[in-house]
């Protein structure tokens, strides 16, 4: 069966888990799988665009996430900020759609406003 007759999906949920430990495996610090874990987010996207697959879900951030010692959470809040900044025009400017879904009021106030902001931009 050709990829074209396949069943595409509508909708596609991710849990983005393991970058610290890939950074590990390459002795490299948990932030550096952090990075990674965004170059694969932006890949991920572009494929669903290219396959019409309408909804990614990204289950990025629990709640356990903030017993992480303090500079790593840090330093994800700080790279979740840029990755918003940087991607939020890219998506509108392809029809997409960003949705924030659970509870972002630990989140600071500055980052709360960037997503509030991205999810009205569309």
């Amino acid at each position: 069966m050709s990829e074209n007759n396949r069943l595409i999906p509508k909708h596609i949920a991710i849990i983005m888990d393991g970058n610290g430990r890939w950074a590990k495996q390459r002795h490299q610090p948990r932030f550096m799988g952090h990075r990674a874990g965004v170059k694969s987010v932006e890949k991920i996207v572009k494929y669903c665009f290219e396959k019409q697959i309408f909804v990614l879900s990204l289950f990025a951030f629990s709640s356990e996430n903030w017993r992480r010692p303090s500079k790593e959470v840090s330093l994800l809040m700080g790279l979740f900020a840029l990755v918003l900044k940087q991607q939020v025009k890219h998506l509108d400017k392809n029809n997409v759609r960003l949705k924030v879904i659970g509870d972002i009021s630990k989140f600071s106030s500055s980052l709360q406003k960037q997503i509030t902001d991205g999810q009205n931009t569309h």
